[in-house]
């Protein structure tokens, strides 16, 4: 089984790196590989609503960081944790760039997938951050893991996070819930649930 952990900090190895290899450690000694991808600190491109990944498979946009994510869903992860610092009240920007191209060009492909989102903050804002990188999952049948808590650490110089002991302990459950869901998903997914063709509505009546 495979997790890949998306760092959407600037910061290769700041206070959100640190959580997110907190759950890792946890995941590698469940016998569970990880991969973690850094947003760094590079202009992402935005979703145009182009129609081109619906066609094609994938991104119009076809650059390195998308490349690398869409490869490792494409190679087959069971699971995927998104982390986030806080930037006035929501996750960075240049990760929802990212992640509304990855959602829209792969959603398929992420169904029930459990997925999870940990956030980063020096004082406030955490819980509309988190509220917000979980839409992405409950838009696309992915079961959300949860913790003892909201994944939630506090920092603000890099390596600050690692003194937050409720809030790294908060990670390690994290971890722990999700290869506990991971394995019992393995069991379970020759039965998923049958949908629906979507509809799609605006509630305009001509």
């Amino acid at each position: 089984m495979r997790v890949l952990l998306i760092n959407g900090s600037p910061r290769e190895r700041g206070n959100t790196y640190t959580a997110l290899s907190e759950i890792a450690k946890v995941l590698q000694e469940e016998q569970i590989d990880t991969e973690i991808i850094n947003l760094g600190k590079g202009a992402v491109q935005g979703c145009i609503a182009c129609g081109w990944c619906g066609r094609q498979g994938k991104c119009t946009f076809n650059d390195d960081l998308y490349y690398r994510v869409w490869r490792a869903v494409k190679d087959g992860i069971d699971g995927l944790i998104v982390g986030s610092p806080v930037y006035y009240g929501g996750p960075n920007g240049s990760l929802c760039a990212l992640l509304d191209r990855v959602f829209y060009s792969l959603g398929r492909e992420l169904q029930y997938k459990p997925a999870a989102s940990v956030v980063v903050c020096r004082r406030g804002g955490a819980t509309s951050t988190f509220d917000r990188l979980n839409k992405y999952y409950t838009m696309m049948n992915m079961p959300v893991v949860s913790s003892q808590y909201w994944n939630l650490a506090y920092g603000q110089t890099p390596g600050q996070v690692a003194m937050d002991e409720e809030g790294m302990q908060t990670m390690r459950t994290l971890a722990r819930n999700m290869a506990w869901m991971l394995r019992h998903l393995r069991t379970d997914l020759a039965d998923l649930p049958q949908q629906e063709p979507p509809l799609r509505t605006n509630f305009i009546r001509e």
